[in-house]
């Protein structure tokens, strides 16, 4: 994205209170082998600083998986805030928050589904309309019990706008039952979105695992989904796709237990894919192009004790560590906005902060980012 409608004064703005916000006291496929990539020789990157990082939502629940996008001049911001936690309560909701400046926030829309513990919320911009699809876990009027979890119980659904001001929705994803929904990326055309399921939606798996499968899901409308190609045979999880103008797709795929998360490349129409194993796992994996670097964001649990929420340049088909955010616990989970050629604003949630009684919170923060 470019800094269009970023205005000078508001840019002033957001660098002053980011300035105040650093000395604040709370600021702390088909199937087959993995293909190998050609190698390349490793290159200058960018140096990447956090100007500021400030903490921009907590309302005493647990607030998880964020997203961010800018539509019609604004900035947008998403994710899931539940008095219950992290787990999946029919409590929890989906705010969607907006900004001119990246300072001041409002609420312009939230939502829940009756007997869903909806999640996981993430934006798509296609043609000229903003959507905001959330994975959804039937939980009937309770809490669902940890050995009843079973990705069959999953439905997709979204919310739109036109403008940013009034929402329709939330509206059941025709061909998404079954299904574990994440990203979403456009072409243009079609929209794509990742889906992981059980194969064959087998009634018998629990939770997941090796015994999971990810499939690329298509649109033309953003509501009516349909298969289009299976990348993911076993360890399926969650797939971020970034398509460039040339219409290639790159991605990165989290796996089951933390094993080392895959870079996948695809060319129009996204039949055939190439795999291959970064160093690590990579947790709610986020990728972006900016510039003419690639930017991979998302938890890193290298150290278990310690996860954290990092940012990492592709450098060819390797991860060079770029950037760690504050961050603890329960956390990452990206969402990217560039303001121009060096400005970035970066949104994740965390829980490396606590309140007045000593207790952790799980909040939203939004990093101001640099790149020299």
């Amino acid at each position: 994205m470019r800094k269009a409608n970023w205005q000078l004064s508001e840019r002033r703005r957001f660098l002053q209170a980011s300035a105040l916000a650093i000395a604040s006291p709370w600021t702390g496929l088909a199937r087959g082998d993995v293909s190998q990539f050609s190698k390349t020789e490793p290159r200058n990157l960018p140096t990447l600083r956090m100007r500021s990082v400030r903490r921009i939502h907590h309302n005493g629940e647990h607030n998880a998986f964020t997203d961010l996008c800018r539509f019609r001049g604004k900035l947008y911001l998403t994710f899931r805030s539940c008095p219950d936690g992290h787990m999946v309560h029919p409590t929890s909701s989906i705010l969607i928050l907006s900004s001119e400046d990246g300072i001041q926030w409002e609420e312009v829309h939230r939502f829940s589904v009756p007997q869903r513990d909806v999640r996981d919320p993430h934006f798509l911009l296609f043609k000229d309309r903003l959507f905001v699809i959330t994975g959804t876990w039937y939980t009937g009027n309770s809490t669902l019990p940890l050995d009843q979890y079973d990705l069959n119980k999953h439905l997709g659904y979204a919310v739109w706008s036109d403008d940013g001001v009034v929402w329709n929705g939330p509206q059941m994803l025709e061909g998404t039952f079954g299904h574990y929904v994440w990203r979403a990326a456009s072409d243009g055309k079609l929209a794509y979105l990742c889906g992981r399921r059980n194969p064959r939606f087998e009634i018998t798996a629990r939770g997941e695992g090796d015994n999971v499968e990810s499939v690329m899901l298509a649109s033309e409308d953003g509501l009516v989904w349909r298969k289009h190609a299976l990348f993911q045979e076993t360890e399926g999880d969650e797939t971020a796709f970034w398509i460039d103008s040339q219409g290639t797709l790159t991605g990165v795929a989290r796996r089951a237990r933390n094993r080392p998360a895959q870079l996948l490349r695809s060319q129009p129409p996204y039949l055939q894919w190439e795999r291959m194993e970064l160093e690590r796992g990579v947790g709610g994996p986020m990728i972006v192009r900016w510039g003419d670097h690639w930017l991979v964001g998302g938890r890193d649990t290298s150290q278990p004790s310690q996860p954290v929420t990092a940012l990492d340049w592709l450098d060819g088909d390797r991860l060079v560590r770029a950037l760690e955010l504050p961050s603890g616990g329960d956390n990452s989970y990206p969402g990217f906005v560039e303001l121009d050629a060096t400005n970035a604003l970066l949104s994740y949630y965390s829980s490396h902060e606590e309140d007045g009684q000593g207790r952790p919170i799980t909040a939203i923060y939004l990093a101001h980012l640099t790149k020299e």
